[in-house]
């Protein structure tokens, strides 16, 4: 499924359309009833973690940030470090996962948070799947032929129109309107409130470190991708139990983990792919094979795992 950093270009995707009024809705979307969101002003924008954030609002409500003012929050709110916002293109997808990693990531991590209804509010809450996207003033088109032969596009779940004449497309996405952003901004590994010293503690724990890596309630928006890559340039072996690293250890890890996740927005806002080192690979950059490992708590989500048996030693 889409990690942080690609919801946060989906985000990006949508900011130009707050303060518009949709003009009609379209979809395949059973579990909303797409009618209710015509008429509506998109009032406000935001992404925590995996998943992104829409305020609707009745369109003679009061008008939400222009754009411009919504880059100049940002970059008030970033500084002058934070990653070029400005720049979009039209879809955030990653790389095609291999099947087997389709599989175990079909589910869903229990700490993503419970997704029961809590009733209808103004903000539409947007979880994607395996190959979520937004694009914006275009449809998807098929690459290659399914395994009938045919060439059949995908299905968007949601198109909304607005009355500017442009459209937002969403894909492979499930919706639930609730009263407002369940979010920590302490614990998203993109946000400027990311807060190192509860992370810290976290993986401290004397849990396999790969574990509570994907933990959402402390790394919100590092996904499976992220933690193969930050582990091999950290040269931590994924099973390893967090008590048993040293604090520079961690740190490391830590560093690893929001720089990796930061260069790869900065690499989408690009227009550049990602280019993984050990991530669905063979053999690590410096040659080594690779060893690959379905890894997960007992009774709980399972992620395929890549990692260097000489660049990533096992601790004993």
């Amino acid at each position: 499924m889409p990690e942080g950093p690609s919801v946060r270009k989906f985000q990006l995707l949508t900011s130009p359309f707050v303060g518009q009024v949709v003009a009609k809705v379209g979809g395949s979307s059973r579990k909303l009833s797409l009618n209710d969101l015509n008429a509506l002003r998109l009032q406000d924008s935001q992404v925590h973690g995996k998943n992104l954030y829409l305020a609707f609002v009745a369109a003679e409500g009061p008008v939400g940030p222009t754009a411009e003012e919504t880059v100049l929050q940002r970059e008030t709110a970033c500084g002058p470090h934070c990653p070029a916002q400005g720049q979009q293109g039209q879809n955030g997808a990653l790389h095609p996962h291999s099947q087997d990693e389709e599989l175990q990531e079909a589910q869903h991590s229990r700490s993503e948070g419970p997704e029961a209804a809590e009733g209808r509010g103004n903000w539409l809450r947007i979880h994607f799947g395996m190959f979520g996207s937004v694009r914006a003033n275009e449809f998807s088109r098929a690459s290659r032929a399914n395994k009938r032969g045919d060439w059949k596009d995908p299905v968007p779940r949601l198109v909304l129109h607005f009355e500017s004449g442009g459209f937002l497309v969403f894909y492979n996405c499930r919706m639930l309107w609730c009263s407002s952003p369940r979010a920590d901004p302490a614990s998203d590994i993109l946000s400027v409130e990311f807060h190192r010293g509860r992370a810290l503690c976290a993986l401290c724990a004397p849990d396999p470190i790969c574990y509570t890596l994907l933990d959402q309630r402390y790394f919100s928006g590092l996904g499976n991708i992220i933690k193969n890559e930050i582990l091999y340039l950290a040269r931590i072996h994924p099973l390893t139990p967090g008590s048993l690293l040293a604090l520079s250890d961690l740190e490391r890890l830590l560093d690893c983990a929001v720089q990796f996740s930061s260069e790869w927005l900065r690499n989408k806002l690009r227009g550049q792919g990602l280019h993984p080192q050990v991530y669905q690979k063979k053999q690590c950059p410096l040659g080594h094979p690779l060893m690959k490992g379905t890894f997960g708590p007992s009774g709980g989500f399972k992620r395929l795992t890549w990692w260097c048996p000489q660049c990533q030693p096992a601790v004993l």
